[in-house]
């Protein structure tokens, strides 16, 4: 009987888990899957999307509302390429008026700084 029951437990682990990989679903917060690249256009959703978390969350003022990316580049910071995505706000304090914010190039994201490094 315990034969069975092992045997079972194994083709069930075996041969049931293909089920559950496939299309379908989503991965982070834009919907890139981590096997894919990032585009230029999806990394720009992505940090818009970002920096509306950010407000509501208090981390960013509320000026920086509906503000459109402005540039996205890739960039080598030494552990490989990643997104960088640039938005602006000319009404935000002095210094704190450009926002970068980091994507891998399969869309996690890594971090938002005003510095750009």
């Amino acid at each position: 009987m315990r034969t069975i029951s092992t045997a079972l437990v194994v083709s069930t682990l075996l041969f049931g888990s293909p089920a559950f990989a496939g299309g379908g679903h989503e991965h982070g917060p834009g919907g890139s899957h981590s096997y894919g690249q990032l585009t230029a256009a999806s990394a720009t959703n992505m940090a818009e999307k970002q920096v509306k978390t950010l407000i509501e969350r208090g981390k960013l003022e509320k000026t920086w509302a509906g503000i459109k990316a402005s540039e996205a580049s890739q960039k080598d910071f030494g552990k490989g390429p990643e997104w960088v995505v640039t938005v602006k706000n000319e009404k935000a304090e002095a210094g704190k008026q450009t926002l970068y914010v980091f994507y891998t190039v399969t869309g996690s994201y890594l971090a938002t700084n005003f510095t750009g490094k």
